[in-house]
């Protein structure tokens, strides 16, 4: 740990997370005037894109959460936000985005999660949000080595498990990325969360108005990546 974050006292660091919440709900504000006092991030797509890419691997080669002012910023953020990437990623513990993408503040990355990061109804509204009020210019979507979620999909496709409650139907949404790998050479679980991570980006593409209008209009990019649980990698496929 850096000398930095030897120096951070305890109740800094409980004051500073406990205005994460706050700052999160204020951005779901729904009075105008909250939104428009903050401008839209300054970055285009590829400078945004080229941005995780530089966090990314900053985690991987020093991994240290230094010291950041969480008061002053959770100060700076609290009337509204301008987050210059939307990243939309598995539930799983071990992928907090705004770690892996090198240490972000408050208000840099907006943020939706799930297990097996599917685009369902909510989420698919969640990252119209960010792109057409927030000026959000790059969609990500995060799949991740190992995932769970995808992995239940490839058991189901494969022997036809049937899973418990609403397991089952959140399952379903990967099911066609299973099957599109199933007998295909290399590990079948890797190899359906890229599938996934793929169709799901493509999905958001051409299934949401607002973003592939955004996208035709050179104001808003989607890739889609995964990141290596055991080396901390986040890897740009398309």
């Amino acid at each position: 740990m850096c000398e930095k974050c030897n120096q951070t006292s305890r109740r800094q660091f409980l004051a500073g997370t406990a205005g994460i919440a706050a700052a999160g709900l204020v951005g779901w504000s729904s009075t105008a005037p909250a939104i428009a006092k903050t401008a839209a991030t300054s970055l285009k797509p590829d400078e945004a894109l080229a941005k995780l890419k530089e966090g990314n691997a900053k985690y991987v080669a020093a991994p240290e959460l230094c010291e950041i002012d969480l008061g002053k910023r959770r100060e700076e953020v609290a009337k509204g936000q301008a987050p210059w990437a939307t990243i939309l990623t598995c539930a799983d513990s071990r992928v907090p985005p705004e770690l892996l993408f090198g240490g972000l503040n408050l208000g840099e990355l907006f943020v939706c999660r799930n297990a097996g990061n599917m685009a369902d109804t909510a989420t698919m509204g969640t990252i119209e949000y960010g792109a057409e009020h927030l000026g959000s210019p790059l969609i990500v979507v995060l799949g991740h080595e190992r995932c769970g979620a995808v992995a239940a999909a490839c058991e189901v496709a494969e022997k036809g498990t049937k899973l418990p409650g609403s397991i089952g139907p959140m399952v379903d949404a990967i099911l066609p990325a299973a099957k599109a790998m199933m007998g295909k050479e290399g590990d079948f679980v890797a190899n359906a969360v890229r599938e996934s991570a793929k169709m799901t980006a493509e999905k958001i593409g051409s299934q949401s108005e607002i973003v592939s209008h955004l996208v035709k209009e050179g104001k808003v990019k989607i890739v889609y990546a995964t990141y290596d649980l055991d080396t901390g990698v986040v890897e740009f496929i398309g």
